[in-house]
This record gives structure tokens, C-alpha cells and sequence, in this order.
């Protein structure tokens, strides 16, 4: 799998993360190894890394690319357990915690892997293949409210209620979707310099609904502040509006937690600051990483020091 997916910002989610080379670290969304394996370059040997994939194929592969490394503790678990895998570990606090939010590049470009319409694969989208509901069973059996709510909400489409009500017309009992059946349905709605752009939004929608992520990312970056020891970092890669709203909203909510109406002279809640925010404005790829790397192009940093 090596060269499988280009890690995005390596080198500025490295140097914001890493703080004391001996601590213990987090990586929650390891997949194929390229952010972690910048990390244990910077650690010693007493350090530790914890990282954990749900993706069989990445789990798998950094299995046996970190089995040599004694500081490497992995782990099959969805990121929202990390405090299950810090306990597991017997380990109070992390010294850092990293995740980047982005689909590799490997399941974007295999059709088995069902996440991208370039292939004309059977729709699927759960990044964990043991979750009980893929993408195609959701087009068979959501209502079109539920399914238009979905692609408004998590994909902005403004087109959402005409897709909704074309999906539910071209139901057939035991129906198995495929890309193609998508965007034959999209391609008849929108002019055809406006059907990716579509496609894009609404598999980010329905990918975004069958694997839970935004309540996913709001219970892991609650409980990866709470993890974190005094002075520690956490660094977040996010790739659109959604997930950066979430995390430039629990960072800003830490670092000002205050409560109290605006009138009154003085905090009563007492309330204090967990967090200082390390990048007022998010840091993106320069425009050298984005032409080695085009799916870097929305990549956003986001990243805070625990007080």
C-alpha cells in the first residue's frame, strides 16, 4: 500500500503537534500511516502513539507497516472511543491528538471501496463495511423529506427536494444502486457543467449521514480536550465547511467558555478557558502542495493548546 495516499500539511500538523518528544500521542484517523510515521520520526523511544482506523484495508496495511515499531499501539476503533483506547493503554492524558478528516486516496479511487462516482461501483459509503446501513439501502428505504433533509443539510445542494422526489420515483423493490444510477438521475436535473459539482455534494451528504460523522467528530473532540494534559495540542484537518464549523466552534466555546449574558459587568458562571487557540485564521496547503497533491486543495488546519 505504500504511496496508496499523499499525507496533507505533514510537515505544519507535525510542528503544531509535537511538543515533548517523549509524551504520549493520538492519531485518530491513521489510515494508511503517512501522518503517523512523520510523528515517530520526531518521537524517542519511550514515547507513545495510539492511532485507530475503522477502514479494514488501512488497519490492516499499517498493522504491518508499524509491527516493528514498540512505541505503536493500534487499534480498530472508531476515534469517538478514545477514551476507551487511552484506558486500554492505562493512559491518563495525551500530549497530542491528531486527526484528519479526509477520505484517502485509496478509497476514493477504488471502485470495491464505493466512495467515489468516478467508477461505476454499488453505493455503499460506510467507512466502517460493519455498520448496519450503506448508502444504497438508504435510497431504498428513507422517505424523500428524510433524504432531502440529508443532501440539504449535509451537502448545501439546493436541489435537494428534486433529487429526493427523483430517487424515491426510481425505487424498484430490492433495488441495488450503483454511481451510475446517481448520476443518470442528476444528469436529467442540472446542466452537465454542474453535475459534478452535484454528485460531489450529494455523495458527501449521504456519506457524511450513513457513518454519523458530524455527531461522531463533536463526541471526539469533546473527549480528546478532556484527554488532553496541560500544554498538549490537538490538530485537526478538515476538509469542508461542515467539519471546520464544528471545530472552530468547540475551540472557540473552550477558549471563551463564559456563559453570562452580555450586560453584565463581570462573569458569574465561572466557567474557565480550556483551551488557547494556536491559528486564529486556519492554515491551508501552499499553492506548491496543491499542485503535487490537487486533493489537498480544501484541506483546513485547525489547532489548540490545552491550559
Amino acid at each position: 500500500m505504500n504511496g496508496i495516499h499523499t499525507p496533507v500539511l505533514l510537515k505544519e500538523s507535525s510542528d503544531f503537534l509535537i511538543t515533548d518528544t517523549g509524551g504520549n500521542y493520538f492519531d485518530a484517523t491513521m489510515g494508511f500511516g503517512g501522518h503517523s510515521s512523520e510523528f515517530l520520526s520526531k518521537l524517542d523511544t519511550q514515547a507513545m502513539l495510539i492511532a485507530s482506523d475503522v477502514d479494514e484495508a488501512a488497519f490492516n496495511s499499517s498493522q504491518k507497516k508499524f509491527s516493528a515499531d514498540s512505541r505503536v499501539r493500534l487499534y480498530r476503533f472508531n476515534f469517538s472511543q478514545i477514551d476507551i483506547m487511552a484506558k486500554l493503554e492505562g493512559i491518563e492524558g495525551f500530549t497530542g491528538v491528531f486527526a484528519d478528516l479526509g477520505v484517502s486516496s485509496f478509497q476514493l479511487d477504488e471502485p470495491e471501496a464505493g466512495f467515489s462516482f468516478k467508477h461505476n461501483a454499488k453505493l455503499d459509503l460506510r467507512l466502517d463495511k460493519t455498520l448496519p446501513l450503506n448508502a444504497g439501502m438508504a435510497l431504498n428505504t428513507l422517505s424523500e423529506k428524510e433524504l432531502s433533509d440529508i443532501f440539504f443539510q449535509f451537502g448545501e445542494e439546493k436541489n435537494a427536494r428534486k433529487i429526493a422526489r427523483r430517487i424515491v420515483e426510481n425505487r424498484v423493490d430490492g433495488k441495488e444502486w450503483y454511481s451510475a444510477d446517481l448520476e443518470s438521475i442528476i444528469t436529467r436535473m442540472v446542466p452537465p457543467n454542474y453535475v459534478r459539482k452535484t454528485m460531489t455534494r450529494v455523495f458527501q451528504a449521504l456519506r457524511i449521514y450513513i457513518n454519523s460523522e458530524m455527531e461522531i467528530l463533536e463526541v471526539f473532540l469533546k473527549k480528546a480536550i478532556d484527554l488532553l494534559v496541560p500544554g498538549g495540542r490537538i490538530v485537526v484537518l478538515t476538509y469542508h465547511s461542515l467539519e471546520d464549523r464544528i471545530v472552530k466552534e468547540i475551540f472557540r466555546k473552550e477558549e471563551k467558555p463564559c456563559t453570562c449574558p452580555p450586560e453584565f459587568p463581570v462573569c458569574v458562571c465561572g466557567k474557565k478557558p480550556r483551551l488557547k487557540i494556536l491559528t486564529r485564521k486556519a492554515v491551508s496547503p501552499s499553492d506548491e502542495e496543491i499542485q503535487a497533491n490537487f486533493r489537498a486543495r480544501s484541506a483546513q488546519l485547525r489547532a489548540a493548546e490545552k491550559l
